[in-house]
């Protein structure tokens, strides 16, 4: 008989089989969730022409699945810590699907902003969970890379939304754009069968024969047997674990972490609902203007990946400051005339440091918190980053609204990198040596 540490094994496990298939399954519902939520951007220029909608109702309409995003985030991000994160998932994927394939029945500007609201609270509900559970099956020396990975998906969903976009909606309408979103609901089942429960969950619910079963396939050498007993470091029953986020010396990095997500998220979403837009508003076609937000979510892909390597190798902080510096800097040149294959370079260089920024800051922020407060803290990051994701597209309509010059619209994009920059800078700083506890001791350092 051993006493086998479950942290223990996870963090120190060779990647194998069963780590393929968490980061398959994590990888295709960010993929979807990624989709859902870009889909607006594509279909708002022939929106705003069906509808007569003005610039200011359009931008209302981008934020109506934010809000839901912000409020899915936090709830779902909390409830999973009691439920369980396969089956706040899976709640959340039917959620986001069935609401978008509705959506497409819209006849109005009041049906699809309630309806995109709705589609928001599984939208938001799922990041959290999915990035927790990744984060939970993933190696130590390979985390952050693991993570990044996972969520290129959400830049793979936005391309794959442009992609279909250029071709689909000028020919067929914004409606198929989604019914597509069914796709999901189709391989609902398999997902019930493959995707993975927790351990961390499993443990706390005394389901220790499902927790083993589990172990033995991360980390198969083990031979782990019923007879060895599996130990996690104690967790204190919390009953306001949004609390647990200020204590133990992480007031200031919460505090951080929620500004960095505000910043970040504004550009995410500013750029994604109205980057089509505004390159039209420049003189660009609609075909060009879709091509931009396609390489965009291709540098997403790319910075994604990239920084999550780089993080694993150097530190998340010194990639993130370096990223959000980069972000501002493209997107301020981005405002110039410039030589066509120029643009897009700087378009693919600002999706890989706001979007990659923001998939970095969820691997960031799943490392930093101990498992028992892991989703709430990405939860209420993600939730409260969604105010900016809010302002975002509503900024959007504002500077299109004001007709201001091009190079104008871009540099007020780029001053949230500044403010993002300065608040991960100070991550960890203040309460270093508070945080000697060994599963806070990875993140202090990042």
């Amino acid at each position: 008989m051993r006493n086998i540490d479950v942290n223990d094994v996870i963090d120190n496990a060779s990647f194998n089989g069963f780590h393929w298939k968490v980061l398959f399954w994590c990888t295709l519902i960010i993929i979807f969730d990624g989709y859902d939520l870009v889909i607006y951007g594509v279909v708002l220029p022939l929106l705003m022409e069906q509808w007569n909608l003005n610039p200011y109702v359009a931008g209302l309409l981008g934020s109506s699945a934010l809000f839901g995003m912000m409020f899915g985030a936090m709830g779902f991000g909390m409830l999973s810590d009691k439920w369980g994160r396969k089956k706040v998932i899976l709640i959340c994927v039917v959620l986001f699907s069935l609401t978008t394939v509705i959506n497409g029945f819209a006849t109005n500007a009041w049906q699809f902003g309630i309806l995109r609201f709705i589609a928001g609270l599984g939208i938001g509900g799922v990041m959290p969970n999915v990035v927790s559970l990744m984060s939970e099956y993933s190696p130590a020396r390979k985390r952050s890379t693991l993570v990044a990975l996972m969520f290129s998906g959400y830049a793979v969903g936005g391309m794959m939304s442009a992609g279909l976009g250029i071709w689909i909606v000028p020919n067929f309408g914004w409606q198929i754009m989604f019914w597509l979103a069914a796709v999901p609901l189709l391989i609902l089942p398999v997902m019930i069968r493959f995707l993975p429960e927790s351990v961390a969950f499993l443990m706390a619910q005394k389901r220790e024969t499902e927790a083993r079963a589990i172990l033995q396939k991360v980390a198969p050498f083990k031979h782990i047997t019923s007879q060895d007993v599996l130990t996690v470091p104690p967790v204190a029953e919390n009953k306001a674990p949004v609390l647990e986020l200020f204590r133990g010396g992480r007031a200031m990095s919460t505090m951080m972490f929620w500004v960095a997500f505000f910043n970040c998220l504004l550009m995410v979403y500013a750029l994604g609902s109205w980057l089509p837009k505004l390159m039209s508003a420049a003189g660009y076609p609609l075909s060009s203007s879709l091509m931009f937000l396609m390489v965009l979510n291709i540098g997403a892909i790319i910075g994604a990946v990239g920084g999550g390597w780089l993080a694993d190798r150097f530190s998340l902080r010194s990639v993130l400051v370096s990223f959000f510096i980069l972000g501002s800097g493209s997107l301020i040149a981005l405002g110039y005339p410039n030589p066509m294959w120029l643009l897009y370079t700087l378009m693919g260089i600002a999706g890989a440091t706001t979007i990659g920024s923001q998939i970095l800051l969820y691997a960031y922020v799943a490392q930093y918190y101990p498992t028992s407060i892991r989703s709430t803290g990405l939860g209420w990051a993600s939730g409260i980053g969604r105010n900016g994701a809010i302002v975002g597209p509503m900024l959007g309509g504002t500077l299109l609204a004001l007709a201001l010059p091009h190079q104008m619209n871009f540099l007020v994009l780029a001053i949230p990198g500044a403010i993002a920059t300065i608040a991960i800078a100070l991550v960890g700083r203040r309460f270093r040596l508070k945080q000697a506890q060994p599963e806070l001791g990875m993140a202090a350092g990042n």
